[in-house]
């Protein structure tokens, strides 16, 4: 008889986190469910006290520590716990940064709950795993390699998500945040965010900053 997997879960919603939890064991036998945790900070303490896991799915935003941060904690202190991203988000800034955390997976919350399996047995084989849309976005990441040589240094040097730089790229025309919120299809508190991310990649303090550096670096045209 094969052992179980431990699969432990990081997420500040109750309804959700029922949800899942209930979801993970009438889908398969071979999942035993661990604990859960209502955030990075608590995920990190009930690790300390001893709670065995083999993988832990992590939501991202959650108060205290996000599930970025207490995966890169997760992964440094605890090599042989797998991390699979389980979110809403799907913006590249995200994936890049949750990748480069060391989390083996990301998948989204509206999968269904035997893919969600799936990709946990996918990983404990040795494998990845991620949602189709977020493959799609994590292959278009890649592709942005086929540029000058000069060029792909500086934007991978200074980690833009593709995102952040279209709002760049706005900004050096002079658009207002609501201006490019309205073009972009999204809120005017998701591009402050955004801009927030370009000053503190950039380490600059304003917006003439960010465009003159940006253009230096052969992120934006001149």
């Amino acid at each position: 008889m094969s052992l179980k997997i431990k699969v432990a879960l990081a997420e500040d919603n109750d309804f959700l986190a029922c949800s899942i939890a209930e979801k993970l064991g009438f889908f398969s036998d071979d999942i035993e469910f661990s604990f859960r945790a209502r955030n990075g900070l608590d995920l990190l303490e009930k690790l300390r006290g001893g709670s065995a896991t083999d993988i832990i799915l992590m939501d991202i935003e959650m108060p205290e520590m996000d599930g970025i941060e207490a995966t890169e904690i997760v992964r440094a202190q605890y090599p042989s716990i797998k991390v699979l991203i389980l979110t809403v988000f799907d913006d590249e800034d995200k994936i890049f940064r949750s990748i480069q955390a060391g989390a083996i997976g990301y998948m989204l919350k509206d999968e269904s709950a035997d893919r969600i399996v799936e990709g946990i047995k996918v990983i404990m084989s040795g494998g990845a795993v991620m949602s189709p849309a977020i493959a799609a976005k994590s292959l278009a990441l890649l592709r942005q390699v086929d540029i000058p040589a000069a060029a792909t240094y500086e934007k991978n040097d200074f980690t833009l998500s593709n995102r952040e730089i279209e709002v760049l790229e706005l900004l050096s025309h002079g658009d207002s945040h609501i201006a490019i919120a309205g073009s972009l299809f999204v809120s005017p508190s998701t591009i402050r965010k955004h801009i927030e991310n370009i000053y503190n990649k950039l380490h600059v303090h304003n917006k003439m900053e960010a465009v003159q550096k940006a253009k230096k670096h052969k992120i934006i045209a001149s």
